[in-house]
């Protein structure tokens, strides 16, 4: 599609105000992609709501980078539609990725992505499943090997032997980054992945990779510590709150305690906390390379996307109240394009 033939105004979800949690469908103009950066105009199919993140800008003002408009969702899959000369993706490649939640957002006809952000869209996945996959798959891959101290054993036979002597937790393995946290550890060598699950979600997780499955309407994790349970080399936590005080009693002296929700500092307990647990708190960051890893594994058959729910642009409403329901399986979806 040439730029000429492009449209001047695009439909788009937008939120007027970054001090409320409201959105609209509207039409916006048309962003192009500026000559001279590394900016790509992109063609979207599919995009996914991520759960708070309409309270971002709110809560993390520090992160709105220059001429952000109010247009949600950072997940995406589509098609080049304009590149600088250099890029390796060209108009009409098939991409996915998840851009900086600082600039505007996808949940529109047509995006900016740039260069460092992109992949390949992983060859067997639909433009829905390869929505699903990006922000989930990015804070999976950094919370295990960027942060928890593991190796990505699918390289590296010596790492993957050492990974299967630890045992690793997942606070909500059915949820969109949980699925993603178990299918990275299992295939990376870990042997003991102990998922908190709801009782419709216990099979489900099981099938991802998980070996010993909570049912936290049964059992909280305080409980469950409490029981005598052998303690774990590394919790990834993504409810923060209780659960993550919880996790405190869970971690062995000398593991790692990682939260994208909190600063685990800020629940650790006063009196008799582990030893030596290094713990963190961090916000990912969208780099194409690792899922150039993730598309891979997709297509080799040893991961598999999550959708939930798919839900037209019309249907917003629904797909963010599935998001911000804190129990989707895997990821809910809206279709931008057909």
């Amino acid at each position: 599609m040439s730029s000429t033939s492009l449209p001047v105004q695009i439909r788009s979800l937008l939120q007027p105000d970054f001090q409320k949690t409201d959105l609209i469908l509207t039409e916006l103009p048309m962003q192009q992609a500026k000559e001279g950066t590394d900016e790509h105009l992109i063609k979207v199919y599919a995009t996914a709501p991520c759960g708070g993140e309409l309270l971002w800008v709110r809560d993390f003002p520090q992160i709105v980078l220059p001429g952000k408009v109010g247009v949600p969702c950072y997940d995406l899959s589509g098609v080049v539609v304009t590149a600088p000369a250099s890029s390796p993706f060209q108009p009409g490649a098939e991409i996915y990725t998840r851009t900086d939640a600082g600039r505007t957002g996808n949940a529109r006809e047509y995006t900016i992505a740039l260069t460092s952000e992109l992949a390949l869209k992983p060859k067997n996945l639909s433009w829905e499943e390869a929505a699903s996959v990006p922000l989930s798959a990015f804070t999976a891959y950094q919370a295990l090997f960027e942060h928890g101290g593991l190796n990505p054993g699918w390289n590296d036979e010596a790492g993957k032997l050492e990974n299967s002597k630890k045992r690793v937790l997942i606070t909500t393995s059915s949820g969109a980054v949980g699925v993603w946290v178990v299918q990275l550890a299992k295939i990376a060598g870990v042997k003991d992945i102990i998922g908190l699950a709801g009782p419709n979600n216990v099979d489900f997780v099981k099938s991802l990779g998980v070996t010993e499955v909570i049912n936290y309407k049964q059992q909280s994790l305080g409980a469950w510590a409490a029981a005598g349970n052998p303690k774990v080399d590394l919790i990834i936590d993504m409810l923060g709150n209780q659960t993550l005080a919880d996790a405190w009693t869970a971690v062995k002296d000398g593991g790692v305690l990682i939260s994208i929700r909190e600063p685990p500092e800020n629940r650790k307990p006063k009196e008799n906390a582990p030893k030596d647990v290094a713990n963190h708190f961090f916000i990912m960051k969208p780099e194409g390379w690792q899922l150039k890893e993730i598309a891979r594994l997709l297509e080799n058959g040893e991961a598999r996307a999550v959708v939930d729910s798919v839900w037209n642009l019309e249907e917003f409403k629904e797909a963010f109240a599935k998001s911000e329901s804190g129990h989707p399986r895997g990821k809910a979806i809206i279709k931008v394009h057909e």
